[in-house]
């Protein structure tokens, strides 16, 4: 079975070295390693390469180099050709988010995958589109679909890197010695809020007062505060409203 972490990057005639090295760059950012190269323009070894890799020698170091697209995907199961144009070809096209879940699911049942990138001048030929099991497009601003050889490498090595991102969304992080709050605590404060407002006038159109209070909750719970956070929602009305008159009892109050 092949690694699922990892697929092929082949680039077909690509012409400059320092492209070569970018296009590694890109790959290692994503924890890509297998470039493939067939018939670069200035050969192979490149010091070019070398120097725009940026740190990215462990790509560079273990590049392949073929005299042919067919050889270069000879022990791949499953091939996809990169490619801006309408092709006269009946293929199944891609993005580069449906092409990394495609091939995911493919390497997880132990296929070996490829993608095709050909040289910056004009692309992939025909009889190497021919060789794909499938195109990826990148919906792009259709007055200006051009994109450097190793931004579209980025493009496809991200999505595939992302369905095995472990970084926790945004939501549920917090510190240590928090928690979300619950709609008690919520409700708690929406009260205290309320009743403060309802002191100063602010609610004192009657037949406003439920819209804007629907409206006042809703922002709130828009914020998803963590319990420590509604204690400190709590205690700055308490401060704002100490000099006018003593701290209310209201239940779950704190001066944090």
């Amino acid at each position: 079975m092949t690694n699922p972490s990892s697929f092929s990057v082949i680039l077909v005639e690509p012409q400059l070295g320092e492209n070569i090295g970018m296009v590694a760059r890109a790959m290692w950012n994503c924890g890509v390693r297998d470039l493939r190269l067939v018939n670069p323009r200035d050969g192979w070894p490149s010091k070019t390469a070398r120097a725009a890799c940026s740190g990215a020698g462990v790509v560079v170091e273990a590049t392949r180099l073929y005299n042919s697209t067919s050889d270069a995907i000879a022990d791949l199961n499953f091939v996809l050709a990169t490619t801006a144009r309408t092709r006269d070809m009946t293929k199944p096209v891609f993005t580069p988010e449906t092409a990394a879940k495609e091939m995911r699911g493919r390497a997880q049942s132990g296929a070996s995958i490829g993608v095709l990138f050909g040289k910056e001048s004009s692309g992939l030929d025909n009889d190497d589109v021919a060789l794909a099991d499938g195109a990826i497009t990148v919906p792009l601003n259709p007055e200006f679909t051009s994109l450097n050889l190793a931004q579209a490498v980025l493009l496809l090595s991200y999505e595939w890197f992302k369905f095995e991102d472990q970084t926790i969304p945004y939501e549920l992080q917090m510190p240590d010695d928090t928690r979300p709050a619950n709609k008690q605590e919520l409700l708690w404060l929406y009260h205290h809020l309320e009743q403060e407002l309802d002191n100063t006038g602010f609610l004192m159109v009657t037949e406003k007062r439920p819209i804007m209070i629907r409206k006042i909750r809703n922002m709130l719970a828009r914020a998803q505060m963590t319990e420590q956070e509604v204690r400190i929602y709590r205690g700055m009305i308490s401060s704002l409203v100490r000099k006018r008159r003593p701290s209310d009892a209201f239940p779950g109050a704190s001066e944090d």
